[in-house]
């Protein structure tokens, strides 16, 4: 294997390159698997995408690549009681092992932001909730 990033490798058959988009889904994907993440916190687009029934799997996630380096920028938001520092650093691993192992890219950064605190049963106890039934 050759020490050439991925996304630029050159093979018998041609190039292979890997779209910045890819590495937001991987890191995306590896944060919200960190215990204590309840999800991840997006701009003003996420919110749309949403909105339209649409599951953006890359939101709150922000990718600087090079040929053989990349910087992942992660917006997070915290189940309440959960300890942050304990919570971003798991995020910061996670990713940062995601990213190399599935691209051959060395992270130099993993910043994790968290924008926000979220208590576990708010959601689901709305949910439960159910009016009377008014027709027998």
């Amino acid at each position: 294997m050759s020490t050439l990033a991925a996304d630029y490798e050159k093979t018998e058959m041609g190039t292979i390159q890997i779209a910045p988009e890819v590495i937001e889904i991987i890191a995306g994907m590896a944060a919200v698997e960190v215990p204590g993440v309840a999800g991840m916190s997006g701009g003003f687009a996420g919110g749309i995408a949403e909105l339209l029934g649409r599951k953006n799997v890359s939101k709150g996630v922000k990718v600087e690549v090079g040929q053989r380096e990349a910087a992942i920028d992660v917006s997070i938001v915290i189940e309440f009681g959960s300890k942050i520092p304990e919570v971003a650093s798991g995020v910061q691993a996670n990713v940062k092992q995601a990213i190399e192992s599935m691209t051959g890219l060395s992270v130099v950064q993993v910043n994790v932001h968290i924008h926000d605190v979220i208590f576990k049963g708010a959601d689901k106890a709305e949910e439960v909730e159910t009016s009377p039934q008014r027709v027998k």
